[in-house]
């Protein structure tokens, strides 16, 4: 896959990034952090510049992250209700859990859409809780679109920086994601815990 990833930059340079990127927010498994630190190692020993491969990948997130709202949009409330009417019982969930799920996020969205944008996995997949709870879509555009940036930004200056052993930044870069998938998943355990408590208490 890493071959892949690099043979693309190198054959269609921004272009490349853009739709690769673009990918890597729909499609999460695809290693950003590759794409970014690669694409700032190029611009040392090709035509392109730092701020065009920012730019790229940045408009290539954003864009990526507008389909996933588009996807949240097509899964509202109302069609969640449709869901739970249906398999609410074997779901463990009822109609009351989603209006205090949609109401968190009318609350604590725009900061959560933002900060996301820093963790692994989640800054794809938070898009789309942001669609359902029909966010402002122009707050959405802004928060996404300065978070990206910050994110690539640094990822891209990082490259850049170390050259050849933009490769290190990689390794460093997946050490902190399995930390942060470690963290996620002893928080669904927990979420798993405390929902099961819950439901017996009902």
């Amino acid at each position: 896959m890493e071959d892949l990833l690099l043979s693309i930059i190198n054959d269609y340079g921004y272009i490349g990034i853009f739709v690769l990127i673009a990918l890597e927010n729909i499609f999460p498994p695809i290693p950003s952090e590759v794409i970014l630190t690669f694409g700032g190692f190029v611009t040392t020993n090709t035509p392109l510049s730092v701020v065009g491969v920012v730019i790229s990948s940045t408009l290539g997130s954003v864009f990526g992250a507008v389909v996933l709202y588009g996807v949240g949009l097509l899964l509202d409330v109302e069609r969640l209700e449709k869901i739970i009417d249906r398999w609410g019982k074997v779901l463990r969930l009822t109609k009351k859990d989603i209006y205090k799920a949609d109401a968190w996020f009318d609350k604590y969205g725009p900061w959560t859409v933002f900060l996301c944008r820093f963790v692994p996995l989640i800054r794809s997949l938070i898009s789309i809780p942001a669609g359902m709870s029909n966010m402002n879509f122009a707050a959405f555009l802004a928060l996404t679109t300065l978070g990206t940036l910050i994110w690539n930004t640094v990822l891209i200056l990082i490259g850049a920086s170390v050259g050849d052993s933009w490769h290190s930044i990689v390794n460093y870069m997946d050490i902190y994601s399995n930390i942060v998938y470690v963290i996620l998943a002893i928080l669904f355990v927990l979420v798993v815990i405390w929902y099961v408590r819950k439901v017996r208490k009902r």
